[in-house]
């Protein structure tokens, strides 16, 4: 099949989607602004720690490894660049660098880019769609939400709230997606959407701005030939309205191949080709290089001799690139050159007179417009798992069972009393601690994808992730002291019982923001819970409880100890020094509460400097979360 009989096919797609063009908005529409993408000897280097020679150095040498090489390329509105090579010759890294997402200190970015002739800026940012590779996507959100949410946020208020709910809609239609609208996404372990409709609904999020840039990576990558067809015909109806369309790719069937208007083949981050699709195989013929059979996919030989296999077999792989990329320097390098210079109808359009018009401000939205969607967004996504059956159901066993262990004490049980008192403040300080250890390291590929298209504010997303979460992190352990109260028998008074109810919420704020402080530090599931574990675990033993009499040289930890400070609380909260109970043989002597061996050493005073320590606790492990924060999408071009 040749390119002009692909191209009759797409065309024959795009008039049977002619019903669609009543729709109030439409996503193959012309582009407000084309732009012309350039790029001039790009080169990209990282630094790459080699392993230990023997276990007892303490670090690795460091050296420098050069991802991209000196590549040069120009796309033009209206045209797909498909950038193709063997896993690991630099595509995603030429894709990302191009899109403006190369991240702070990750590695050293060299060379010319330049959008119509000017660098990378916030108005580019605006106009651009970028699309990776894992579909970053909430699981418990349907098709619809996942897009209004969308909307919402990234469509400028020169748009009212019903129209972006409309582009959303349409978007929807014409993307084929009217099927699984009421469906949600899904995951690993939870059924959804199929894989290709997944891949829609990632490209219908960057669409839904109208987009003069669209960048995508491996958008075919897991899906079978028919739908990778319907994805690439869907980018062919983009770039025919007007826009630059930039995507990776790794194995195209010969019928995608010829879709593609440019191929940029990449062997170990050298360009090998780049010019016209219809070109390709002429140029290889021309320097001596021809497929072995006469039918073959133009892609698979492609792929076999950027990875250094020819039809020559006694030709080393080595032999072979280093041949490929001086016939590249000899024959193409020069006329790349020169398409580069040459100027066009887009070259001087400005971008940031574009974005202006269509934002106010740096941001598409307000503060309190991105508060409140993402706050929607977040209840609406969490709400399965913050009070799930299994949470739920935990809490109800582990109260009723303290409450039954614990059945009717009183003061003749004191030492079980402060047991009880100090159970809780240990389950509520690991409960909550690996509840939200995980919320930053799950979200960060979500947060890297939204925060580096210009989204949102983080701060607007820290505060809805914080106070939505409260109800599950307020409810639970209130349902829970409810429980145990009443039936172990602590003090009756109204007064005792939310002042400890008090001290224990205020407790699991401050536990849950350790678990966000270490999740955000670390943003590693596996290590931030070893982390946490020794953490707490630590403050556990330092509690007051278990050990009274702690070394002066160790005996600091109790004063960051998080258990300590609630302990100490909870008994203020339940007795006062004076009060009587019960001692000696049966019972028959009354003894002062203060003078109890195990409350002796804890001691009736600092109440004040033990809640002004959780206060700063409480405040303090959040700031830490929110400047750790402050790297994700955090990139060198804007």
């Amino acid at each position: 099949m040749d390119n002009q009989e692909v191209s009759m096919d797409v065309e024959a797609q795009i008039e049977n989607n002619d019903d669609d063009r009543t729709l109030p908005f439409s996503v193959f529409k012309k582009a407000n602004l084309p732009i012309t993408l350039r790029f001039e000897n790009v080169v990209y280097t990282v630094k790459v720690k080699e392993q230990k020679s023997w276990p007892w150095e303490t670090k690795g040498k460091t050296q420098e490894r050069s991802i991209l090489k000196g590549l040069t390329g120009i796309v033009k509105p209206g045209e797909i660049l498909a950038m193709l090579g063997p896993s690991g010759s630099g595509k995603t890294s030429l894709l990302t660098a191009l899109g403006g997402r190369v991240s702070e200190g990750k590695g050293k970015l060299t060379g010319s880019i330049s959008y119509n002739n000017k660098p990378f800026s916030k108005g580019v940012k605006r106009a651009t769609g970028f699309v990776t590779q894992d579909d970053a996507l909430y699981p418990h959100l349907t098709v619809t939400e996942t897009l209004v949410y969308t909307a919402l946020l990234r469509l400028p208020n020169s748009f009212k709230k019903h129209e972006k709910i409309k582009q959303a809609e349409a978007v929807v239609t014409e993307l084929g997606l009217e099927r699984c609208k009421n469906t949600i996404i899904g995951g690993p372990f939870l059924r959804g959407v199929s894989g290709g409709e997944r891949k829609r609904v990632s490209i219908g999020q960057e669409i839904l701005i109208n987009p003069s840039l669209l960048f995508l990576d491996e958008p075919t990558s897991g899906l079978d030939s028919t739908t990778a067809q319907r994805i690439v015909s869907i980018l062919w109806q983009l770039a025919h309205g007007g826009r630059t369309v930039v995507t990776t790719i790794h194995q195209p069937s010969s019928r995608l191949f010829y879709m593609f208007d440019k191929i940029l083949l990449l062997s170990e981050g050298n360009p090998v080709y780049f010019g016209l699709g219809s070109n390709a195989m002429d140029y290889f013929a021309s320097v001596g290089y021809s497929p072995s059979v006469e039918r073959i996919n133009p892609s698979d030989f492609l792929l076999d001799i950027a990875n250094g296999v020819g039809s020559d077999e006694s030709q080393r792989p080595e032999d072979l690139k280093a041949a490929l990329v001086v016939a590249y320097k000899t024959n193409l390098l020069e006329s790349v050159i020169n398409a580069v210079k040459e100027q066009d109808d887009h070259s001087n359009q400005s971008i940031e007179k574009h974005g202006d018009s269509k934002h106010f401000g740096d941001w598409p939205t307000t503060w309190w417009q991105q508060f409140c969607v993402l706050s929607k967004r977040g209840l609406k996504q969490r709400r399965h798992d913050s009070f799930s059956g299994l949470k739920i159901g935990q809490v109800f066993i582990v109260s009723l069972l303290c409450g039954l262990l614990w059945w009717k004490t009183n003061l003749y049980h004191l030492q079980d009393q402060i047991g009880l008192l100090f159970f809780m403040s240990s389950f509520w300080g690991f409960f909550p601690l690996f509840q939200q250890i995980f919320t930053f390291p799950q979200e960060r590929k979500m947060l890297e994808k939204e925060r580096s298209s210009g989204m949102y504010r983080l701060s607007s997303y820290f505060m809805s992730r914080v106070i939505g979460d409260l109800p599950m992190e307020l409810i639970l352990p209130t349902i829970f002291l409810t429980i145990t109260y009443w039936m172990a028998g602590l003090n009756p008074k109204a007064v005792k019982f939310f002042l400890t109810l008090l001290v224990l919420l205020v407790h699991v704020l401050v536990s849950g923001g350790l678990g966000l402080a270490l999740g955000a530090l670390v943003m590693d599931q596996k290590s931030a819970t070893t982390l946490g574990s020794v953490l707490m675990l630590t403050f556990l033993l330092a509690g007051g409880y278990y050990v009274r009499h702690v070394p002066v040289f160790i005996s600091w930890i109790q004063y960051v100890s998080i258990g300590y400070y609630t302990y100490k609380l909870l008994i203020l909260g339940q007795y006062t020094e004076n009060e009587w109970y019960p001692c000696g043989e049966n019972g028959k002597l009354k003894c002062h509460v203060g003078d109890f061996e195990g409350i002796k050493h804890i001691g009736f005073h600092s109440g004040f400097s033990s809640s002004v320590a959780l206060a700063v606790m409480l405040v303090g492990y959040r700031v830490v979360a929110y400047i750790a924060l402050m790297r994700i999408g955090k990139t060198k071009s804007g």
